[in-house]
């Protein structure tokens, strides 16, 4: 998009906004405010109750269901006894055009600026291991192993019988000469051959037969189609990713304390999400922190706590210290892939204003743009 194009939205926006409300005092006059405040009540209204439902169970549970539907029911009543209606569809559709504008015009990043990616060389000795039983047969179903074969790469399968070792195997690859390791699996195990392969500095391949393959779609990885994934062998692209320690073991997606390891470590977890995770909930805390580290000790007052690591619970003896190893693991995908989402651009109104000022930069200049942050393991 050009700067050009990008300071129009800009303008676009705050003159949708100014329509919007001179709509609204022309046709309703100051009674505007009136309304416009009984509309917040109701927008909190439908809030609380959408959050009451989620948190509670029982007859607590349907009220606040009835509170969701009545809220803007009598929202309507009361613009229709007004005769507004059309007044307020009109100026909710401009007030959402003008975000959409907004949005547009200071959005940019990307996953060009996001995961800067370098031409990767072909491996000659790709090792990868699956595990058949991952998300459902993934493996399997999509001809996984035979397709790597077909292109050059050693397969191990986790077969059995009993359990394999899956950090020796992929050791012993390395010892045998594996220019690349990968793995078709969780992200469990996806984390456990990663940081043997940054160990060794040695490329990594990412194929999505997990179940829920969150590392994969961080990497903008096909999900639908994990065979996709196994262009990076042939026409892949390098992309350097940070890594999480926790203990001394890896991951690669997230480490969890709290509730949510208590919720991960229940056996109904993964038949019933939402419902173990409102059976299992804490009492309510007093807020919400974000905090930015590259290193975290937790501690506590019992010899072990439990912590959910990439989808699984384990039992760590504490204090556990976290921390990140940025740009450790060198990750090989295919140059077609879906991609990462663009991030969505907050709205940043002195920004915004900067850009749809009529003395904004020449459209030679570059225009002020917050990429999004590449990859990175998240401690909660």
């Amino acid at each position: 998009m050009t700067p050009t194009t990008r300071r129009w939205l800009a303008r676009a926006s705050f003159a949708l906004v100014f329509a919007a409300v001179v709509l609204v005092l022309a046709v309703a006059g100051w009674r505007s405010l009136t309304l416009a405040g009984l509309a917040v009540l109701g927008l909190c209204a439908v809030l609380v109750g959408g959050y009451w439902f989620l948190a509670n169970r029982g007859i607590l549970r349907w009220l606040a269901l009835v509170l969701v539907v009545a809220a803007p029911v009598l929202i309507v009543v009361v613009f229709a006894w007004h005769h507004l209606v059309w007044v307020a569809v009109v100026a909710v559709a401009l007030m959402i055009a003008a975000a959409v504008a907004a949005r547009t015009a200071l959005g940019g990043g990307g996953q060009d600026a996001a995961m800067p990616a370098v031409p990767a060389a072909r491996p000659q000795r790709p090792f990868l291991i699956m595990n058949p039983r991952s998300g459902g047969g993934k493996v399997t179903r999509f001809g996984l192993a035979d397709k790597a074969r077909a292109l050059g790469a050693q397969v191990a399968l986790l077969e059995g019988p009993g359990t394999v070792d899956v950090a020796a195997l992929a050791r012993q690859a390395v010892a045998d000469g594996a220019d690349l390791l990968g793995v078709a699996g969780g992200d469990g195990t996806q984390a456990l051959v990663a940081g043997i392969a940054a160990e060794h500095h040695l490329p990594f391949v990412v194929i999505s037969a997990g179940t829920r393959n969150h590392f994969a779609l961080d990497l903008g990885l096909d999900r639908d189609d994990p065979g996709a994934c196994l262009g990076a062998l042939t026409d892949g692209e390098e992309l350097r990713v940070d890594l999480g320690v926790i203990a001394g073991r890896t991951f690669v997606n997230n480490a969890s304390f709290g509730a949510y390891a208590e919720v991960v470590r229940s056996p109904a977890y993964r038949d019933d999400k939402r419902g173990t995770t409102l059976q299992m909930r804490r009492g309510y805390g007093p807020g919400l922190t974000v905090l930015t580290a590259a290193e975290v000790t937790v501690d506590a007052d019992t010899p072990e706590i439990p912590v959910g690591i990439d989808g699984e619970t384990v039992m760590l003896p504490a204090p556990v210290r976290c921390a990140i190893r940025p740009r450790a693991l060198r990750v090989i995908v295919p140059r077609q892939r879906p991609g990462v989402p663009a991030p969505k651009a907050a709205l940043e109104w002195p920004r915004l204003r900067q850009l749809a000022s009529l003395r904004a930069q020449p459209d030679g200049e570059p225009l002020p743009v917050r990429p999004g942050p590449a990859p990175s393991p998240q401690l909660r």
